[in-house]
């Protein structure tokens, strides 16, 4: 389960406590909903269906292969069918082995959602092995599936915005940058970056 309402108002009032431009920041548009995903591979199988695509056609997509493959929360369902099977059902070639590399992770035992290494680093590299998850989704599922508090993805484009426009920047900051800036913010990362998500949406609402 990602991070509670409870968890990250305690959080970002602490980060308000430290850096009176995110005091400001809350106080302009307020707390974020939580952001919260199941734990385990059918969070990560969506991931990969919704690569590269809008929320619709991910959607329209998992439905098909629901329809035509079976129960996609079994890692079997798509470890028994070809992969002639998974594109018939939406999946483009690519995706087709990305979804088979996880199935097989978890069907032989190589990944156990339950038991990830606690060091954040060590769970990222062990979620990274899997074909088609990179560091950014495997961030995204660490907060939001497992709610660990101090996930910070410095490599998402909206977080790299939103860290200028509330620390005063003249240009959106680098990855590097936007790495080092949050170091200050440790161990409420996490609750920062759901905040940096929540900021851009309300600008753009402004806009």
């Amino acid at each position: 389960m990602g991070l509670s309402t409870e968890q990250l108002r305690a959080s970002l009032d602490a980060l308000a406590d430290r850096e009176p431009l995110i005091a400001a920041a809350i106080g302009r548009v307020g707390y974020p909903p939580p952001r919260i995903r199941d734990r385990g591979y059918e969070t990560l199988l969506r991931t990969i269906v919704g690569q590269q695509v809008s929320v619709a056609a991910a959607q329209s997509i998992w439905n098909k292969m629901a329809a035509q493959l079976g129960p996609l929360s079994d890692p079997e369902t798509v470890a028994r069918v070809s992969d002639d099977d998974l594109r018939a059902a939406g999946l483009s070639r690519q995706k087709a082995a990305y979804a088979r590399s996880l199935a097989e992770e978890v069907t032989s035992g190589r990944l156990d959602f339950a038991h990830l290494a606690e060091d954040d680093e060590e769970a990222i590299a062990q979620l990274v092995r899997i074909k088609g998850i990179g560091r950014w989704s495997a961030e995204v599922y660490l907060l939001f599936a497992e709610g660990r508090p101090d996930i910070w993805p410095a490599g998402d484009l909206a977080v790299q915005i939103e860290v200028g426009r509330i620390m005063g920047h003249a240009e959106r900051p680098s990855e590097k940058l936007t790495r080092e800036i949050a170091e200050a913010w440790r161990p409420h990362r996490g609750a920062a970056a759901v905040f940096a998500w929540h900021h851009y949406n309300s600008e753009m609402e402004v806009i």
